[in-house]
């Protein structure tokens, strides 16, 4: 039997590597983003069975929708990837930015707990499956500027983390990947090195590995591990004089 994959955010980016990777696989694939024409595109170049459904993951409706008909032509999915976010600069002080800081922790955090819950009965009753949510190395740490995306990704890998816990010993497992820089348009214009940027393709094959195998956390690229281990141990004082000199991304999405 093929494999079943269902990918949101899938019409750019690592969603859509992600779908090239899995259909040279012949894996079953679901695909979700919120523009029906490039799914569409996407969906004429991959050489596998393609559901496509132009969704929101702000939308509890419409993933219900999208989970419900995969559901029904397909059968419960093996994997589930909650891929969609996005990011942009934010400041607590402009009142203007409170619809940016509601739309990335909107899609962000609660697009992924949108995304899953739809799947999770029927992945515990046949006892197996894996939930797979892409958070960031920005998670880690508060970023200056970038507030509403920490704050996201943070949310994001301790959901992930209590998701896992919560489905110990059901046969559902949890995957929580935390990329550092990849190509993608999401940090095409961003105004700062990007050290240790990898393709978005080098990053969707290294994902798939990683749920080939298993496992219950992933940094990429492995550079960004190490870098991560050191943000998190530095003292307060130390990260707060050094980061609030970094660059910040432009405010807005």
């Amino acid at each position: 039997m093929p494999l079943k994959v269902v990918i949101t955010g899938a019409s750019s980016g690592i969603g859509e590597a992600l779908a090239r990777e899995y259909a040279k696989q012949g894996t079953i694939l679901g695909l979700i983003a919120r523009r029906a024409g490039a799914l569409a595109q996407l969906k004429d170049t991959l050489p596998t069975t393609c559901h496509t459904y132009a969704a929101d993951v702000r939308d509890a409706q419409a993933m219900q929708q999208a989970a419900g008909d995969f559901i029904k032509q397909q059968g419960c999915p093996d994997v589930v990837i909650a891929n969609a976010g996005i990011s942009g600069g934010t400041l607590t002080e402009h009142p203007q930015d409170l619809e940016a800081f509601q739309a990335i922790l909107d899609t962000n955090f609660m697009g992924m707990v949108k995304t899953f819950q739809p799947f999770l009965d029927g992945m515990r009753g046949q006892r197996r499956g894996m939930l797979v949510g892409i958070a960031s190395i920005s998670g880690f740490r508060g970023l200056p500027g970038a507030s509403a995306y920490s704050a996201s990704k943070a949310a994001a890998i301790s959901y992930l983390e209590s998701l896992r816990v919560e489905l110990h010993g059901s046969g559902v497992k949890v995957l929580t990947v935390c990329p550092g820089f990849i190509a993608t348009p999401m940090t095409a214009n961003n105004p700062y090195p990007m050290p240790f940027i990898i393709s978005s393709e080098a990053a969707a094959k290294k994902i798939i590995s990683a749920i080939a195998l298993r496992r219950k956390f992933l940094v990429i690229p492995w550079q960004m591990a190490i870098l991560g281990r050191i943000l998190k141990i530095l003292p307060l004082w130390l990260y707060d004089r050094e980061f609030s000199k970094a660059p910040r991304k432009p405010r807005g999405l």
